[in-house]
């Protein structure tokens, strides 16, 4: 590839955003670094410093959950690089609770930030990527195809965006798009994000779900506690970017990948209803 080449990704602030706009910058890309606040560029800035890439980075404002706003920023991008060769969707927001309990604000926030910024991003982008034959890359999770206890709202989203990907895939490959989804499983930044909540006033709000929680709880401390690092996962995001012929679906690590091979091979989705069942004590 070449240094000319342009990339907007999405939640750099931190985590795999973050990560992948480095390396993505190292590579040589020019990497349009978006975020809710730009004030929180620093370490962003500070990583891509650190292994010289710091002038490849430009920092944008994007709220994935403000249309008027994305519009804006693709317009200012487009403008200021001469196109865009392609977009890395990364914003995301988690949401642990149960419907019952929980009601349906959280369900209608999940779907705001993980599904139609993802959409928005993507319609404002496809005609600028149409004439780049560029590449659209979005950052699912294992949990955009295997349903999780507790996370109905996250996984409801992530299932949203990979049936939209996965329908858009052929019809953008008519006009030369390209379309991945990255699916990552449990990655260090995202556990260190989830001590913020308060597990003993969240299970003692689920009412009768509390036991069931607990145990989901203590399940996924285990699972977080062997997680990939933010730049493991990255390198798969860069890798689908660089790639004469990227895969549709890609996982990063060997982990999610037998993680999500459960569930393809799962025709009457007994291999998982009793494989979850399992992390929430149901017999």
């Amino acid at each position: 590839m070449t240094a000319s080449k342009t990339v907007l990704i999405t939640g750099t602030s931190s985590g795999i955003g973050l990560a992948a706009a480095v390396a993505a910058a190292r590579a040589g890309w020019e990497v349009v670094a978006t975020m809710r606040d730009p004030g929180k560029a620093g370490h962003l800035l500070a990583e891509a410093g650190a292994v010289g890439a710091a002038g490849r980075i430009h920092v944008e404002r994007l709220d994935v959950t403000d249309p008027a706003g994305i519009q804006s920023a693709v317009a200012r991008v487009t403008a200021a690089h001469d196109g865009l060769d392609a977009v890395v969707n990364n914003a995301g927001a988690g949401v642990v609770g149960t419907i019952e309990v929980a009601g349906m604000d959280p369900v209608r926030a999940a779907m705001e930030v993980n599904y139609f910024g993802v959409v928005e991003v993507t319609q404002a982008a496809m005609p600028h990527l149409r004439a780049s034959k560029g590449r659209l890359v979005t950052v699912t999770s294992v949990g955009g195809v295997v349903g999780q206890p507790f996370n109905e709202a996250y996984c409801a989203a992530k299932f949203a965006v990979e049936g939209f990907m996965e329908a858009l895939a052929p019809v953008a490959a008519t006009v030369g798009v390209r379309v991945t989804v990255v699916e990552p499983g449990a990655v260090a930044s995202e556990f260190v994000a989830s001590q913020r909540l308060d597990v003993p006033a969240l299970v003692a709000g689920a009412g009768p779900y509390g036991p069931a929680l607990q145990s989901y709880i203590d399940r996924a401390r285990q699972s977080f506690g062997n997680a990939q690092s933010a730049a493991e996962a990255a390198a798969t995001v860069l890798e689908v970017l660089e790639s004469e012929d990227p895969p549709f679906r890609a996982q990063t690590s060997e982990w999610a990948r037998g993680f999500v091979g459960t569930k393809l091979a799962d025709v009457d989705g007994s291999a998982v209803q009793g494989m979850t069942a399992q992390w929430v004590g149901a017999r």
